[in-house]
């Protein structure tokens, strides 16, 4: 061993040594001068004082066992549970009161919601209660996958369509604006079809307005469940929703879902999707429903393993943070 060998400090060391004889030498506030130099660090997800309260509601169907050890709202429920900040109840369709009494809805902040064959098994009364809620602004709502079809998610895309149509014609005196409603059709549209939700307008001599408004079917052209690999690209990376997501990243295996999807037009679209045959996806989207928030979020077929993806999760996590975010 060479005992006259004398450590030299390095580039880094150097600039470290003078910052501290520097911090040494600057009265009491020296060391937290120091400190204060230090090159800074990506802060960590805050944590809030106060857990977000999310509820996820899973059909629970049989077919989820193919990718899901026990099923895909539990498996979604125990990955945000482990994200700080944030508190999970999962519940399903076969639970007491279907998952949805009222103490469930009134305590959650954000209802995460995947059903596919089940929808006409939802009971109406909570339904109604969490559109009043989601309206009200205390619940935010996340429909997956093949919730496009979901009670909630219909009626609050129902709800868009009319307050649309309210706005369009804010300026026509009281009781001169009559709306007549058809009903969303719940069937796969021919890809020409007229996109809903559509207005007919008819303008009557007494100056009455008359609108029908065809609703929207939630729905779109053309599907295919082959297992194919998607493209995911983020185009509003400002958003929200959007936070640490990688600007293009791909997912493995999907269903596909090809547009034109029956909804009303979003206030934003975060995500959209894309497949080698050429079909693409709004994947991602966002609405305001009176006070309150809706998020569709397309991926998410039950016998694919989306919701293991950690991209997919950051995602649902930066919706439900979403919800403190006003």
């Amino acid at each position: 061993m060479d005992t006259d060998r004398r450590w030299t400090p390095g580039p880094r060391g150097v600039w470290l040594r003078a910052l501290w004889l520097l911090a040494a030498f600057a009265g009491p506030c020296g060391p937290a001068a120091l400190v204060a130099m230090q090159p800074a660090s990506e802060p960590p997800t805050p944590r809030p004082s106060v857990p977000i309260r999310v509820v996820v509601w899973d059909e629970r169907q049989p077919e989820q066992k193919q990718a899901y050890e026990n099923f895909l709202g539990n498996a979604i429920a125990a990955a945000l549970g482990r994200r700080p900040g944030i508190e999970v109840r999962s519940v399903g369709l076969d639970d007491a009161g279907q998952g949805l009494a009222p103490e469930i809805i009134d305590w959650a902040e954000v209802l995460v919601w995947w059903s596919h064959r089940r929808n006409g098994d939802v009971k109406p009364e909570p339904v109604r209660a969490i559109v009043e809620r989601v309206q009200s602004g205390r619940l935010l709502f996340v429909a997956l996958h093949s919730a496009h079809w979901a009670p909630p998610f219909t009626a609050l895309m129902d709800e868009r369509a009319r307050a649309d149509v309210r706005r369009v014609f804010h300026d026509l005196p009281p009781g001169k604006l009559v709306i007549t409603e058809v009903p969303g059709l719940r069937k796969v549209p021919a890809r020409d079809a007229r996109r809903t939700p559509a207005t007919d307008v008819e303008r009557r001599s007494d100056g009455t307005t008359v609108v029908t408004l065809h609703l929207p079917g939630c729905i779109f052209p053309a599907f295919r469940n082959d297992g194919r690999p998607s493209t995911i690209k983020v185009l509003a990376p400002a958003h929200p929703l959007a936070a640490g997501l990688p600007g293009v990243f791909t997912l493995d295996r999907t269903e596909m879902y090809d547009e034109p999807y029956h909804v009303p037009e979003p206030d934003a679209v975060i995500c959209e999707e894309t497949w080698a045959a050429g079909e693409r996806f709004r994947s991602v989207m966002a609405w305001g429903v009176g006070d309150g928030r809706v998020v569709y979020i397309r991926p998410g077929h039950e016998t694919f393993p989306i919701w293991k993806d950690d991209r997919m999760l950051r995602l649902l996590e930066n919706a439900c943070r979403w919800q403190r975010q006003r």
